[in-house]
């Protein structure tokens, strides 16, 4: 059977978690796609406690998203108009 596309895949086996990476480009190359599926089970959740478990920089890791996350949403590009339109 012949595609319009040229696929090519890699998959990983993780314990708990799947990941698919799918490429695919036109053969007149002037299209591609790419689609990564992430796949937990039982889900990302327990996934994600499992990782705050084992490593233990995740909970540094977590407390500098937190301390930092004001400052880098100011920095959103629409935000400042708005915070100006409200003045």
């Amino acid at each position: 059977m012949n595609s319009e596309f040229d696929d090519t895949k890699a998959v990983a086996h993780l314990p708990n978690l799947d990941i698919e990476i799918l490429r695919r480009r036109s053969w007149g190359g002037d299209e591609e796609f790419l689609s990564i599926t992430l796949r937990a089970a039982p889900s990302f959740d327990v996934f994600y406690r499992y990782l705050e478990a084992t490593n233990p920089f995740f909970m540094w890791m977590r407390a500098f998203e937190k301390a930092w996350t004001p400052w880098l949403r100011a920095t959103e590009p629409g935000r400042a108009r708005r915070l100006e339109s409200k003045e």
